[in-house]
C-alpha cells in the first residue's frame, strides 16, 4: 500500500494507473474509520482495479473551530485499517496542500446546500465540495464512493459533478448500523453511555415512520409526527431537524406524499447537566415509499 501526501504525487500516479488501463476508485474520508468506511472500500474494490482511500479532516467545513479540534485524529490506525482492507494507496496530505497559502477558489452548490444540515451549519457544504472537488481533481478517479448516512452530501456531489462535468461516477452505498440500528458514525464514541442508549430513538423513528408509511399513512405532518414522537422519547434528545423532502431536489415533499420521499433527521445529544462537555450531533435517513 502506498502513502501518498502531494497532489503532485497523486495525479502522477493516476495517470500511470490510467495509462496501463485500470480503473481508479477513490473512497474520501476525513479518518478515524469504522466499519461503515470499510464497506464503502468493499463497493469501491467491486468497481474498480485500484481502490485509493484520502485521509484528510478538512477544516473548510467545520463552522465551530472547537468542534474541528474535538474531530478524532487516528492515522496510524487508520492505515492499519487500509492494509486490511487491501487498499491501494492512501492520499493523506497535509492542510496547506489543498488550501495553499492565498487560497481564494471555492465551489458552491447554492440551492440544495441550503436545506436541512445547511440551515444550521453555515459555509459546511461548500467546504464539503471545495475539498471533494479537490479530490477528484489530485486522484482522477473513474469512480468514487460515498456514505447514503450523509445523503444531502451525496446529492450535493453529484449535481456538483453534473453541473461542472467531472469525468467521474459517484456511487452511494447503503448505511452501515450497529447492532442494535444505530447508523454508524465516529461521533458515537463521543456519547456517554446514557446518551448512546437514548440515541437508538433515532432508528426508532425511522422505523416507526417506516411503518406508518407501509401500512397506508401519505399525509407528511402524520409521518413527522410519528417520528417526533419516537424522538421525544430521550430526555437528552434535542431536535434539530426531522424533515420530508424529495430525495433528488431536496424540495419539501407536498403535503400528501404520492412518491420516494427521505425521511431526514438530526438530533443532538447534550451532555448531563452540570457535566462539562459538547452537544452530539447524530444524522439519519430513509427512504420512504408510499408502495411500501
Amino acid at each position: 500500500m502506498q502513502l501518498v501526501t502531494t497532489v503532485q504525487d497523486l495525479q502522477a500516479l493516476a495517470d500511470r494507473e490510467r495509462a496501463a488501463g485500470r480503473r481508479i476508485a477513490l473512497v474520501p474520508t476525513m479518518g478515524a474509520l469504522h466499519a461503515g468506511h470499510l464497506s464503502l472500500v468493499r463497493e469501491a474494490r467491486r468497481r474498480a482495479d485500484r481502490v485509493w482511500v484520502s485521509v484528510f479532516v478538512n477544516p473548510a467545513q467545520f463552522d465551530d473551530p472547537a468542534d474541528l479540534d474535538r474531530y478524532p485524529r487516528t492515522l496510524e490506525a487508520d492505515l492499519e485499517a487500509c492494509r486490511r482492507a487491501g487498499v491501494d494507496a492512501v492520499f493523506q496530505p497535509e492542510v496547506g496542500e489543498l488550501y495553499p497559502a492565498g487560497c481564494q477558489t471555492w465551489v458552491e452548490v447554492a440551492g440544495l446546500s441550503r436545506p436541512l444540515c445547511g440551515a444550521t451549519r453555515p459555509g459546511h457544504f461548500r467546504g464539503v465540495t471545495t475539498v471533494v472537488s479537490k479530490l477528484l481533481l489530485a486522484a482522477k478517479p473513474h469512480v468514487a464512493v460515498f456514505g447514503e448516512k450523509d445523503f444531502q452530501q451525496l446529492v450535493l456531489i453529484r449535481r456538483m459533478v453534473r453541473d461542472l462535468g467531472f469525468d467521474v461516477e459517484i456511487v452511494g452505498s447503503p448505511i452501515v448500523r450497529e447492532p442494535d440500528g444505530l447508523a454508524l458514525s465516529s461521533r458515537n464514541a463521543r456519547l456517554d453511555p446514557e446518551a448512546r442508549r437514548q440515541a437508538r430513538v433515532l432508528v426508532a423513528a425511522l422505523d416507526a415512520a417506516g411503518r406508518a408509511a407501509a401500512a397506508g399513512e401519505r399525509r407528511g405532518a402524520a409521518l413527522l409526527h410519528v417520528a417526533r414522537n419516537e424522538i421525544a422519547k430521550a430526555p437528552r434528545a434535542r431536535i434539530d431537524y426531522v424533515e420530508l423532502r424529495d430525495p433528488d431536489s431536496l424540495e419539501p415533499t407536498p403535503a400528501e406524499l404520492h412518491g420516494p420521499a427521505l425521511l431526514a433527521l438530526a438530533v443532538c445529544f447534550d451532555p448531563l447537566e452540570g457535566v462539562a462537555g459538547a452537544s452530539v450531533r447524530l444524522i439519519d435517513n430513509r427512504l420512504l415509499r408510499p408502495e411500501d
